[in-house]
């Protein structure tokens, strides 16, 4: 299980550190050699093919991932976790604050994730977005759940009066 948290530049990114180290960190374990030696021909390949494949701006692989924009950034992110064998990723407001090119981007990245059999858990508090995306929606009120939805079935309404308390008729 693997987590892309909400508040990236707090959480989630290395600021000081390339793109490349972004992108190796959580894999650089299984590609040690030695017992401590970097196997720099690895990272090297693996962040080329997730700056490729994710189709992450940047000037180069050494570039501090700091200076990247927040949707590029995101996907450095996302390069990391793909880089793992995982079951579940979670995904913490993935698309706050990122253009909507990188948004697409994402999304296509979290189609194909789920189309590979990986379960997606995407919490989101952009309401279109995630009518949208999930094929199951569970509405969260007061840190409960307060319902589920399935795709289908969805709708911005149905969703909403999920969220919203419930007020109680007085009696008269």
């Amino acid at each position: 299980m693997v987590l892309c948290p909400e508040d990236r530049k707090a959480e989630g990114i290395i600021p000081v550190h390339s793109v490349r180290d972004n992108i190796n960190i959580s894999a650089r374990r299984k590609h040690i050699h030695a017992g401590c030696l970097i196997n720099n021909a690895w990272e090297a390949s693996n962040a080329e093919q997730h700056i490729k494949s994710l189709n992450i701006k940047t000037p180069g692989a050494e570039q501090l991932i700091m200076n990247l924009s927040g949707g590029n950034q995101q996907k450095a992110i996302l390069g990391r976790w793909l880089s793992e064998e995982m079951k579940v990723i979670l995904l913490d407001e993935p698309t706050r604050g990122i253009d909507v090119g990188a948004k697409h981007e994402i999304y296509n990245v979290i189609y194909a994730l789920a189309a590979s059999g990986v379960a997606v858990v995407f919490a989101s508090s952009d309401l279109p977005e995630v009518l949208g995306v999930a094929d199951r929606i569970v509405v969260m009120r007061e840190g409960e759940v307060a319902g589920e939805l399935l795709h289908e079935d969805a709708n911005e309404q149905q969703a909403l009066s999920l969220a919203m308390p419930k007020v109680s008729q007085a009696v008269a």
